[in-house]
């Protein structure tokens, strides 16, 4: 028998990954593993299954996305979301490199498919991941704006401090007195 993977979009947090392997349990569907946008199914599921599937995870706000479009969307966003939110390391390699190194494709197409989908370039989707970062880092208040700037990759203080009063209209410290969390939904950027 060959395993079967499955993409799952709006999968950003390790809440995620353990609400779609509850899904699974439930619905008594074995599983490989389950990760960030993807699940690694034992076998194929039958259509009964998966349409008892698909509806638990909607209501869940999850969905299965069927087309390769969909799915590569999917891929990017995630390794851009891992990076930024839940790498301990620093990268190594710019975004671009990344994303066409892990997808086996030519940087330029994926970012073409992803602008004419998503509405906004990949590059934007990696600023808005960022600052929401950054914003999180701000609000537990257990770093200077130059560890926070060192660790998200700024080249400075300044050019970190621009984009974030650029996305959220406020300065970093402006956003730190005002201590209202003002936090995003990862799914929602």
């Amino acid at each position: 028998m060959e395993e079967m993977t499955l993409h799952i979009k709006n999968m950003v947090c390790p809440r995620c990954v353990m609400a779609v392997e509850e899904v699974l349990t439930d619905l008594q569907i074995a599983y490989e593993r389950v990760q960030l946008g993807e699940v690694v199914l034992g076998k194929a599921l039958s259509k009964e299954q998966r349409k008892h599937l698909e509806q638990r995870l909607q209501s869940l706000g999850f969905e299965l996305l069927e087309s390769a479009r969909s799915t590569t969307i999917s891929k990017i966003k995630t390794l851009i979301i891992e990076q930024i939110h839940y790498s301990k390391e620093p990268m190594t390699m710019n975004f671009s490199d990344l994303i066409a190194d892990k997808l086996h494709h030519d940087y330029g197409s994926l970012s073409r498919l992803f602008s004419s989908v998503e509405g906004m370039t990949i590059e934007k989707f990696i600023t808005r991941q960022k600052i929401e970062r950054v914003k999180e880092l701000l609000f537990y208040n257990e770093m200077t704006l130059s560890e926070i700037a060192w660790q998200m990759g700024y080249s400075s203080v300044a050019y970190l401090s621009t984009q974030f009063k650029k996305e959220t209209g406020m300065t970093p410290s402006q956003f730190r007195k005002d201590r209202e969390p003002r936090l995003n939904s990862l799914d929602k950027l």
